[in-house]
Order: C-alpha cells, then sequence, then structure tokens
C-alpha cells in the first residue's frame, strides 16, 4: 500500500519567478535570484571553498531531476547537475503574496493564503507602540530591546549582554510576516520565552501577522550567544483543511518532522519530532523504515535557512546541500514499492544576493517512486494534489 514522505528544503529555491520584480531586498528586487543555480555557479568557480571544495555535489538529487528543474524554471543549465534522470521532475510556482515559511507551506499543502499578510516596513522602530507596551506587558518588563528589523543571530549578539543585564526581551522582525522575540534560556528562563509568544499570538494574528516566533538562546558576551533547537512558531491557524487534514480525516496517520507542526499549528498530525536538522534527518530515517501504510510523513529541514541563507554563507549553505543529498540517498534505498517521497521547497534565499531577506523563487519538485518523467511547470498547490493522488485522498474543491 503506498505511502508519501514531502520534504521541504527550506529555502532552496531554484530562481524564475515571475513575479519577483514586486518581492525585494532593502530597495533591490528579486529579479535574477536564484538560491540553487548561483550556490552551483560559485562552486564551480571555486568561490564556495570554506569546508568543501569544487562544483557542487548533489548526485542523487541530479539523478531526480534537479538540474533540468533548475533549467527550466530559470533557463540557467549548470553543468555538474547534468546526470541520468530516474525521477520525475519539475518546477513550481506561487501564487501567495509572500516569499515566507506560511505561503509556501501552505500552498503546498493545498492552500493559498487569502489574505494579505501584515508586515512591519520600518527598519527601525518597527512596532507600532501599542504592539511594544503589549509586549513588555506580557513580558513583566518596563521596556523591549530591537524593535527592529535584523537577521536573528545578528541581533543577539548585538543586545545579548544588555537583555542578560536588564532581562527585557528581544524583538525583532524582516521582510516576512513576523515577531520573532529573543531571549536566554537561563537567565529570562525558556518557560517565560513561550509563555510571553503564547500570550502575543492572537494580538498578532488578529492583525494579521503570520508568525510569532520563539527564539531561545543560551551562552555570555564572553563565549558568544548560540541559537538552541527550542525554536517555536506560533503561526496562524489555516483558514481552510489542508493535506494533513485530508489525509488525516480519510483515517490514515500524519507525521510531521521539524517545524511542519507549528507551521500548521498543530492541525492534521498525530506525531510531532524535531530537533537539529541532523536529528531530523534521523527522525525521517525512522519513519521510512516504520510509518504504516497510506500515511503521509511531512518534513522541513529548516537549516539551510535559518543557518546559512540569511546569513549569505555560500560555502555553508553548499556543505548543507551536500549533507542533505547524501543522507537522502541512504533513505532512497529504503523506499518500499509503493512509497512517494517529494522533494521541495518554500521560497528561496539566494547567498549571493544583496540583503539577508529570502527571496522570490520557484521550486524544484523531484520525485522518487513514480519512474523517470517530467512535470513541468506547476502550482505549489499541484504538489498537494500530487502527494494525495497517490495516498488514494480526495482533494477538496
Amino acid at each position: 500500500m503506498a505511502r508519501a514522505f514531502l520534504v521541504v528544503m527550506d529555502s532552496v529555491g531554484i530562481g524564475g519567478a515571475p513575479d519577483a520584480d514586486t518581492f525585494f531586498n532593502g530597495r533591490v528586487p528579486d529579479t535574477g535570484a536564484n538560491t540553487l543555480g548561483h550556490i552551483a555557479q560559485a562552486c564551480a568557480e571555486g568561490r564556495a571553498e570554506d569546508g568543501r571544495s569544487g562544483p557542487l555535489n548533489v548526485p542523487y538529487m541530479a539523478s531526480l531531476g534537479l538540474g533540468p528543474a533548475i533549467e527550466l524554471a530559470s533557463g540557467l543549465h549548470i553543468a555538474s547537475l547534468d546526470a541520468t534522470v530516474s525521477g520525475t521532475w519539475g518546477a513550481a510556482t506561487e501564487i501567495s503574496r509572500g516569499k515566507d515559511t506560511p505561503s509556501g507551506h501552505w500552498e503546498l499543502a493545498g492552500l493559498p493564503v487569502p489574505w494579505e499578510w501584515h508586515y512591519f516596513p520600518d527598519v527601525s522602530k518597527s512596532f507600532p507602540p501599542a504592539l511594544v507596551a503589549q509586549l513588555a506587558a506580557f513580558a513583566g518588563t518596563d521596556e523591549i530591546l530591537g524593535n527592529c528589523h535584523a537577521p536573528g543571530t545578528a541581533i543577539i549578539e548585538e543586545f545579548g549582554a544588555q537583555h542578560i543585564k536588564t532581562g527585557f526581551p528581544i524583538c525583532y522582525t524582516s521582510a516576512d510576516s513576523v515577531l520573532q522575540i529573543a531571549a536566554h534560556e537561563e537567565s529570562f528562563g525558556l518557560q517565560r520565552l513561550l509563555d510571553l509568544c503564547e500570550n502575543m499570538a492572537p494580538i498578532a494574528h488578529e492583525m494579521k501577522v503570520g508568525r510569532v516566533i520563539a527564539r531561545p538562546f543560551i551562552g555570555d558576551a564572553q563565549s558568544g550567544f548560540t541559537r538552541t533547537t527550542n525554536r517555536r512558531d506560533f503561526a496562524i491557524k489555516p483558514p481552510a483543511p489542508v493535506l494533513s487534514n485530508w489525509v488525516q480525516d480519510s483515517g490514515a496517520r500524519v507525521y510531521a518532522v521539524g517545524k511542519i507542526g507549528d507551521i500548521f499549528s498543530m492541525t492534521g498530525f498525530d506525531e510531532v519530532r524535531k530537533g537539529s536538522d541532523e536529528t531530523l534527518m534521523g527522525h525521517l530515517g525512522d519513519l521510512v523504515e516504520s510509518a504504516e501504510d497510506g500515511s503521509l510523513t511531512f518534513a522541513n529541514f529548516v537549516e539551510f535557512d535559518s543557518l546559512y541563507g540569511h546569513r549569505r554563507d555560500v560555502s555553508g549553505y553548499a556543505r548543507a546541500l551536500e549533507w542533505f543529498d547524501a543522507e537522502i540517498g541512504k533513505l532512497l534505498g529504503q523506499l518500499r514499492d509503493g512509497d512517494l517521497l517529494v522533494l521541495t521547497a518554500d521560497h528561496g534565499n539566494d547567498p549571493t544576493w544583496v540583503g539577508t531577506d529570502h527571496t522570490r523563487e520557484r521550486a524544484p519538485v523531484l520525485v522518487a517512486g513514480q519512474g523517470a518523467g517530467r512535470l513541468g511547470q506547476i502550482g505549489f498547490r499541484d504538489v498537494a494534489g500530487l502527494v494525495a493522488r497517490h495516498l488514494g485522498v480526495a482533494v477538496p474543491d
């Protein structure tokens, strides 16, 4: 009997979004951004030699059609990805007006976002005074720190010591529809941070802010600060059933690996497994071995985005892709007859691009379990239909 594994490589875009000119990093439009294509070019030209060397080496994704998918999406041919293709491949285009996690994942699960997200466009003093006052009140503090656009690692380096001294939470945003709150797990307290974010979530959601994210960290000013894996996303609940609900309502089990459960407000999942990407790969391997017939495993690997894309670390991103490819290669050999494994992405985050925000791109769709074939240009929501049809689950109108 069929099983399905839908794996989202967070931010691993392939360029070519037709509306990229309407999305920006600062004042620069995303036109021409191409996360995978530009990483592969940098590797081939010797510009990604930190901890690795040579052309981008992802033979398993290449065998599933990664090279043709990039060329279909953006017209860019990458010689190092030439391979005999044994998978089914295509390029997916998003229609939701967002280049963020909820927009991409909801649409991949069959539900384009039915509204305009609320953003905080001001780079400094980003949050309105009423929201700042509410943040401080829920935190039990006189003030907050940050109140600006910032990468998550940079802002804890800037404000970490002051946060420990004052107890004020570090609050920041980005080009995404998000309110992020960072706090020290020990001096501020992990549960206190989670409670703060949970209390803020309904207020932010009423504004149509997509997520309130708890960003716990540890360390000190002398040795440095490090974010932990206890991140928690408090996201708006999807306003209609999505792929996980369709499968669960059919009577089959649904597993969430990574932040997937948070993205969908825990709706439609029987079990949630979290951790670092290395830990998540272990969870995915366990489910390939043990998940029941008819089940769906929906996974997200976030560190491409969080550790390398936002930091514009080309070598690090390439290393992560090569590690991921090798691990997926092991799992491909363990799939059962009747299994479907789909690799895709939710948006781009081109590490060669200006700024530090996501980039508007198409996503690869690489399918193992259906033989060799060409999907062509499809929509994000067509990925949900592909998985549902494989599992014999009805797709609602």
